[in-house]
C-alpha cells in the first residue's frame, strides 16, 4: 500500500479537501491517501464549506461527514511516501519532524508547478522495470524532484502557498480550492502513472 499525507494547519479546511478529492480520484488503486493538522484542534469535523466544496469536487460524502482532525507527528509521517503540504511552513514542519521526508515533501503548489514539466512517457519511463508499487511511486517522486533543479521556483515565494480560507468567506474557500486543485491532479496523474 502506498501512503499518501496532505498537510495543512488544523486539518479541517485545506488538508481533508486534498485529501478526499486525491482520495476520488486514486479510487481503485493500492493508495491510501490522509491528512493531519501542525496545529489540529484534534476529533474536530470539517468546515461545512470545505466538506461542500470537497463533495463539489468527487469525494464521498460520508467520507467528509466522518472526517476528524488529527495532529501531525512523527507517527503519522512515518509510513508517508508523499507529503502534500498546503504551505511552505507546513512543509518545513513535516521535514523537520521527518527530515527523511525531505524529497518526498512538497507544497500542493510546487508539485503541480514541477510535474506539470514531465510527460506521461517520462514518467513511464523513470518506473519502468520496478515491481513494487511504492518503490515505483519513489522513483516517480524522484523524477518530480530532480525537477526542482530545472524549473525557475516563482518570484514570489508565497506562490507556493495554497490560502487559508479558515473563518474567511466562500469566494476564500474557492480560492483555495483553485489553488489547491492543480496539485491534487498532478498527483494524481503521477502516482496513477508510476502506478499502472
Amino acid at each position: 500500500m502506498v501512503e499518501i499525507l496532505t498537510v495543512c494547519t488544523g486539518n479541517i479546511c485545506r488538508s481533508p479537501m486534498a485529501e478526499l478529492i486525491l482520495g476520488a480520484r486514486l479510487s481503485g488503486t493500492d493508495v491510501r491517501v490522509s491528512s493531519a493538522g501542525v496545529r489540529a484542534p484534534v476529533g474536530r469535523e470539517m468546515t461545512p464549506d470545505a466538506a461542500r466544496l470537497a463533495e463539489e469536487s468527487g469525494a464521498d460524502p460520508s467520507a467528509a461527514s466522518a472526517h476528524r482532525a488529527r495532529y501531525l507527528d512523527e507517527s503519522v509521517l512515518a509510513g508517508a511516501d508523499l507529503v502534500l503540504a498546503m504551505t511552505r511552513e507546513h512543509r518545513r514542519a513535516a521535514v523537520e519532524l521527518a527530515p527523511a521526508k525531505l524529497k518526498v515533501a512538497f507544497t500542493a503548489r510546487e508539485f503541480a508547478r514541477l510535474a506539470e514539466t514531465l510527460t506521461d512517457a517520462e514518467v513511464r519511463q523513470e518506473v519502468a522495470g520496478e515491481a513494487d508499487p511504492a518503490r515505483r511511486l519513489r522513483r516517480a517522486l524522484d523524477l518530480v524532484s530532480s525537477a526542482r533543479f530545472d524549473v525557475d521556483p516563482p518570484a514570489d515565494p508565497s506562490d507556493d502557498d495554497v490560502v487559508d480560507p479558515y473563518q474567511r468567506s466562500r469566494d476564500v474557500y474557492d480560492e483555495a480550492l483553485a489553488q489547491l486543485l492543480p496539485g491534487v491532479e498532478q498527483v494524481a496523474r503521477v502516482a496513477r502513472l508510476a502506478l499502472a
